[in-house]
């Protein structure tokens, strides 16, 4: 058996309608001024309002941001944290996608710790206690919630910081099926495909362990299994709940395994073509595990027995053939040259993927020309 060091850090509330316990567990953590980081989409739903007055009525009074996009940058989160200095918050909810989670992860690092986003770029540079903070998601994707890291991006370079130490953890995730429901479907196909490719590729890196292969095994049955219902059926809440859990527990799988050449050759296609990150993910994760293959084809047939598609033919074949028709019932698109990526790029891409650290745990050995063989599979 692998060694591992698990340590959980925060405290997992699931169920339909548990944002109604927001103030209570808000409470439990001393909450009595906090800022909630949502992303303005997230304001016309009007969830913003509801964990408002829940709060509220608790006791506990809210100032809020907004003013970040879909990849949350150092000056996003350099202006969150003058906002919330200026608030004078003992507190962070975040509410939202993996946008909103990061970036108020990010804003908790530079607001009680001082400096730029870029002092922390790696793991464990936090030299003081940061705020309690309370994670909600309203996306079943990237299981930020689960994580100590915030992927924040370079305002200048454009480069993508996984910022991460174990004081930046959620106290507490708030898991509430109820809140992904009002989704668009693009945006539940595109969080959905991500969560899956962090269950796919965290059972099959270096520094995988037993108990990482626990939670990346549950997180795919949950998610392979219902991805296509959501989609099919958006108000199903137990398929909706299986997904948010999915997500939740290809997080923790991540937490202790990390990526792979997936993430290594999306990350560049986010800074240089502002391609989304799970856009990305699709167009590249079946050419990826079809490259893996040889190495790790058992672990791939491992994941296909456990949604019963075990039989015939080789394991990273049909893994990534499978991958593929997920993608298209997500409407994802297949191709680099479909979401416009000149082929002349490719060379650079590849040579900025090499330098990508989830690149370091893939199973095969990745650098500079395996992500330009990538890059032209995928094209």
């Amino acid at each position: 058996m692998r060694s591992f060091d698990f340590q959980p850090r925060t405290r997992v509330v699931f169920g339909e309608g548990t944002l109604a316990r927001l103030g209570e567990l808000a409470c439990e953590l001393c909450f009595t001024r906090t800022l909630i980081v949502a992303d303005r989409g997230l304001v016309a739903t009007g969830y913003v309002d509801r964990a408002t007055r829940f709060l509220a009525a608790a006791g506990v009074s809210s100032c809020f941001f907004h003013d970040f996009d879909s990849n949350p940058d150092t000056r996003m989160v350099e202006a969150g944290r003058t906002h919330a200095a200026a608030c004078a918050v003992d507190s962070i909810v975040a509410l939202g996608g993996g946008s909103s989670l990061d970036c108020a992860k990010g804003i908790n690092f530079v607001l009680t710790n001082g400096g730029m986003m870029r002092d922390y770029w790696g793991f464990g540079k936090a030299s003081r206690p940061m705020l309690p903070a309370i994670g909600v998601p309203t996306t079943a994707g990237t299981g930020s919630e689960a994580q100590t890291y915030a992927l924040i991006s370079d305002a200048d370079t454009h480069a993508k910081m996984a910022c991460g130490d174990p004081k930046a953890a959620f106290r507490i995730a708030i898991l509430d099926p109820v809140l992904t429901v009002s989704q668009p479907r693009p945006v539940t196909a595109v969080a959905g495909y991500d969560a899956l490719s962090h269950a796919v590729e965290s059972y099959v890196t270096t520094q995988r362990s037993d108990l990482s292969d626990l939670f990346a095994r549950e997180a795919w049955r949950l998610l392979e299994c219902h991805y296509e219902r959501v989609l099919a059926e958006p108000g199903d809440l137990a398929a909706r709940g299986a997904m948010l859990l999915g997500a939740h527990d290809a997080g923790i799988a991540v937490e202790q395994s990390m990526l792979g050449a997936t993430h290594a050759c999306a990350n560049p296609l986010t800074a240089h073509h502002g391609t989304r990150h799970g856009v990305a993910i699709a167009v590249m994760l079946p050419h990826v595990v079809r490259w893996n293959a040889g190495y790790v084809d058992d672990r791939y047939g491992e994941l296909l027995r456990l949604t019963g598609r075990g039989d015939g033919g080789a394991p990273g074949e049909r893994l990534a053939a499978r991958l593929e028709e997920l993608a298209r019932v997500g409407g994802l698109p297949a191709t680099l040259r479909e979401i416009g990526v000149p082929r002349a790029g490719l060379p650079t891409l590849a040579a900025d993927a090499a330098t990508q650290w989830t690149g370091t745990f893939n199973p095969r050995p990745f650098d500079a020309a395996a992500a330009l063989d990538l890059y032209e599979r995928a094209y």
